[in-house]
């Protein structure tokens, strides 16, 4: 993990909890945290936005980040994302919407609450990073090799820590429990 990344997550997160706003990050930043470290090219959070969170967030996010407000209420209304870039290193966070399902109420009641430094960032959980990832390997196709490595750490750093019948669980209701066994196997889990 870069520390502009960091630094500019963590520039976000202060506004997100400022205005009360429930929220946990995931993507690479939560597999580089619960797996092994990478780089990247965004920060991914999952925000649980109200119509009245967003001209707040727009006004306050707007003093260092470029936001697109309609996009963010089209965001809002379709429950998908819109970013916001900052400005002094153009570093992209992309904001989404908490899906109204079973399994992303349970992300959201499951986040960790994790210290980088002098600050503590919301983080998805170790199995709901491997779930998401899972799920975006299958939605690329397959194909992504930074998706399958993150997945592949998070269950190597992680390992017996994790809760497995979770895993399982949420894998099989979303048609990921083929691609879930394969990563263990790789792992020698």
């Amino acid at each position: 993990m870069t520390s502009e990344a960091l630094e500019v997550t963590r520039r976000v997160v202060a506004v997100l909890e400022e205005l009360g706003i429930d929220y946990y990050v995931g993507g690479s930043l939560a597999s580089s945290f619960h797996g092994i470290p990478r780089s990247t090219l965004d920060a991914d959070i999952v925000v649980d936005l109200l119509p009245g969170h967003i001209p707040p967030l727009i006004e306050r996010l707007s003093r260092d980040f470029y936001v697109d407000q309609e996009r963010a209420w089209e965001a809002l209304a379709h429950r998908s994302s819109f970013n916001a870039i900052h400005l002094g290193t153009m570093f992209k966070v992309d904001l989404f919407m908490l899906k109204q399902t079973p399994l992303a109420r349970e992300e959201m009641a499951r986040r960790q609450s994790l210290e980088l430094g002098e600050t503590k960032l919301q983080f998805s959980s170790p199995e709901d990073t491997i779930l998401e990832k899972l799920t975006w390997f299958q939605l690329g196709g397959g194909v992504s090799d930074r998706q399958w490595m993150d997945i592949l750490g998070v269950l190597k750093v992680q390992n017996r820590r994790l809760d497995l019948d979770y895993l399982q669980k949420w894998a099989a209701a979303h048609g990921l429990s083929t691609l879930l066994e394969k990563a263990m196997r790789e792992v020698d889990f």
